[in-house]
């Protein structure tokens, strides 16, 4: 008789897998070797397509994390079970790699395209989610999963025909269907309410498959991808929250403003990043913050696309942002979010414009506040201000000078601290705080008609410390 061609043979047991590997893992390393010793004909054969996809589901599940229950404490490096995950993995990926080897080679002959494309729709998702589950880090990886991890992706865009991962996700064309559907539906199921805490890996897999999927490509797959990042930005530990706020922050980035305002989803979007606002996080804040500046645009345009005959201006989402933001702001203590705030700050106001003038009671109070304390080496916080007041002024110069003694006195004391300052700060960063000092005490004199000029005239004569003259006579000779 003649002998079985290898490939058949891994065909005929596929119906056995998952039984197989549950009962003998080291079936594993032998259906590396059948696939090694087949013959692509006999490999992409009638019926193979389905018969891989089956195969590639089996070993996907084999590779799996152990489940967890939900909100349990993650496991750390060095769980036996993760230990064994990993092993798993690499040999499994050991597997793909030699199927794909396979595709590969079979593209040279004509009469097989079609049929490694239809295996390649089947195994993709599969191969990719293994790939980048280990590649993502974690407990759940060792060097050698990664490794293979590593060469398996590389090898599933090279099979695929494209030049990079989201090239592969999101398809060579804007009409091309991409993977990211066929990995979505994979994970879907692992991000439910319920679910997706028993994979810790399912988030950083959804995050990093997310990032890689851009305009205009990522639109049709809003409806599937706004749901799991609202939900992981919701928890109660911080690194998840701020892993959702990015996933939200790159979907408002990439999904036309229409599409977003459709089904009030913005208005949904913008709730749960309002009520982050109260945390005391700066990386959370920061994160937040960025969002809801490209977030808000979307909303005023809606906004005023509904009230066009409303009288007065109603306010705006950014009005509500930059109220709770100042008060926050205020009595703040913690050098870190005193930067985050102060870094962000100069956007709100560009955003807001001249009316930026019915915040500029508290906002005031802020500066002051902010101008008086340093925050450090890199006084960041004082830099950021300091750009907060330039745009104040410039954009809310008619009610600028009744608050001219107050602003001078403050940006004066603020440049007699920074001269005279013996500690670690460098010396570019002096020279920029008393630069933007100086441009903020211009700003003021063009505002309020000289009058600066005038109040600066006895404080030159009597200073005799060059530097702060310098920035005196800056101001004094400007026209």
């Amino acid at each position: 008789m003649e002998p079985q061609p290898p490939a058949e043979r891994v065909l005929r047991q596929l119906g056995q897998l998952g039984q197989l590997l549950s009962q003998r893992p080291g079936v594993v390393a032998e259906l590396g070797a059948l696939l090694e010793a087949a013959e692509p004909r006999w490999l992409l054969g009638a019926g193979s397509p389905a018969a891989l996809g089956e195969l590639a589901a089996a070993l996907s599940a084999f590779a799996a994390l152990p489940e967890r229950e939900r909100d349990a404490v993650e496991l750390r490096d060095g769980d036996g079970a993760y230990e064994a995950a990993a092993e798993r993995a690499a040999a499994v990926g050991g597997v793909f790699l030699r199927l794909l080897a396979k595709l590969e080679a079979a593209k040279a002959e004509e009469a097989l395209g079609t049929a490694v494309e239809s295996v390649l729709r089947r195994v993709m998702g599969h191969v990719y989610v293994l790939a980048v589950t280990q590649l993502v880090g974690g407990a759940w990886t060792s060097a050698g999963s990664r490794a293979v991890a590593e060469e398996l992706l590389a090898a599933l865009v090279r099979a695929a025909g494209c030049g990079t991962v989201a090239e592969l996700l999101r398809g060579r064309k804007e009409e091309d269907e991409g993977g990211f559907a066929a990995v979505l539906g994979l994970l879907r199921p692992r991000l439910s309410k319920d679910t997706w805490k028993c994979n810790p890996a399912t988030k950083h897999v959804f995050s990093r498959t997310l990032l890689h999927v851009t305009r205009p490509w990522l639109c049709q797959h809003l409806e599937r991808v706004l749901p799991p990042s609202l939900l992981i930005s919701d928890d109660f530990r911080e690194e998840n929250k701020v892993l959702g706020v990015r996933c939200l922050h790159h979907i408002i980035l990439n999904v036309p403003g229409a599409d977003l305002c459709q089904f009030n989803r913005a208005q949904v979007v913008y709730h749960a990043l309002y009520n982050h606002l109260y945390s005391r996080e700066a990386p959370l804040i920061q994160a937040v913050l960025l969002c809801l500046l490209d977030l808000l645009p979307i909303l005023e345009r809606a906004q005023r696309q509904q009230q066009q005959q409303q009288q007065p201006r109603p306010s705006s989402p950014c009005d509500e942002v930059l109220q709770l933001v100042l008060t926050h702001m205020e009595p703040e203590h913690r050098l870190a979010l005193r930067r985050v705030y102060a870094k962000t700050l100069p956007a709100f106001v560009q955003r807001l414009g001249i009316l930026i003038a019915r915040h500029l009671k508290r906002l005031e109070r802020v500066i002051l506040g902010y101008l008086e304390v340093s925050d450090g080496p890199e006084e960041e916080a004082r830099l950021g201000i300091l750009e907060t007041l330039q745009c104040t002024i410039e954009h809310a110069w008619p009610r600028m000078p009744c608050r001219v003694p107050v602003l001078l006195k403050a940006l004066l004391k603020m440049i007699w601290d920074v001269h005279t300052d013996q500690g670690s700060t460098p010396e570019p960063v002096r020279a920029a705080l008393l630069q933007r000092a100086t441009e903020c005490l211009i700003l003021l004199d063009r505002c309020s008609e000289g009058q600066v000029k005038i109040l600066l005239e006895g404080v030159y004569s009597c200073c005799e410390e060059n530097r702060v003259r310098e920035c005196i006579r800056k101001v004094q000779e400007n026209t």
